[in-house]
């Protein structure tokens, strides 16, 4: 019967991902909300441009039925992170927020050109003055698209916000795309991983720091590396008002992007 019931839940997650074909946008693909513990909502992050009747469904991902089917473990951490000894990398990233500075490793050595393009982007004031346009408590925070420099009301919140610039957050990049660098390292508290569309070279410039421990999207999305400080500030953004479809009410900007070498 257990077998049974199994192999009946992997049919409908497979009928559901069929389903939703390449046009369900960019992800990170699989990312269920976990607000209610008794209600699954999905949301996409960076999404293709869809047609108008597909707005209402914006923010579904590819992938969120197989989550459903088998859960996401996923909590808020409280260890305070220390520098890791996983990074081959002589160079750090400090991410000045609204909320304070994070500090980042790179791991080039499992995903060398995603690293190489992350910091290429950052070295060019690409992020300066963007905004996390998606915040999932317990979850992810994601950004990285620079159309969210824009949309904001004059008092930095959504009222009085640009409708037509808010809903096209979630759709910009670089305009170019990288491929996939799925590797072992895991999806974890303070980790940075690459958002994609449904199709695993689709990634650009758009990323998520993880709120939890997330089993569900290891060796799915492209993890480049990890916090070393300020897990104090990720909790903050973390924990950040938002409204329906995961946009924060306030603006959590990302003021400012430094490489610098490591001490």
């Amino acid at each position: 019967r257990v077998e049974k019931m199994r192999t009946r839940i992997l049919g409908v997650a497979a009928a559901m991902v069929a389903a939703a074909g390449p046009a369900m946008g960019f992800a990170p693909v699989g990312l269920p909300s976990l607000r209610r513990a008794s209600v699954m909502h999905f949301s996409t992050a960076a999404r293709t441009v869809m047609s108008a009747a597909d707005k209402s469904q914006r923010r579904k991902v590819l992938g969120t039925a197989v989550a459903t089917a088998f859960g996401v473990a996923a909590g808020l951490q409280t260890t305070e992170l220390v520098a890791s000894a996983e990074s081959a990398d002589p160079e750090i990233m400090t991410m000045t927020t609204t909320a304070g500075d994070m500090v980042f490793e790179f791991w080039p050595e499992v995903a060398p050109e995603t690293v190489k393009n992350f910091k290429k982007l950052a070295k060019s004031g690409y992020f300066d003055g963007q905004s996390f346009h998606r915040i999932i408590k317990g979850f992810v925070i994601q950004g990285g698209d620079p159309g969210t420099k824009v949309g904001y009301g004059p008092d930095g919140t959504l009222d009085g916000s640009d409708a037509s610039k808010v809903r096209k957050w979630g759709t910009g990049g670089p305009g170019y795309n990288i491929k996939a660098e799925f590797n072992p390292r895991k999806h974890e508290f303070g980790v940075l991983s690459m958002a994609r569309s449904a199709l695993p070279d689709s990634a650009g410039s758009q990323f998520f720091v993880c709120l939890g421990n997330l089993q569900s999207l290891d060796d799915k999305y492209t993890t480049f590396g990890k916090m070393i400080k300020g897990d104090d500030v990720l909790k903050k953004l973390g924990t950040a008002k938002t409204i329906k479809g995961d946009y924060p009410f306030a603006r959590q900007g990302i003021e400012k992007v430094v490489i610098s070498a490591a001490e």
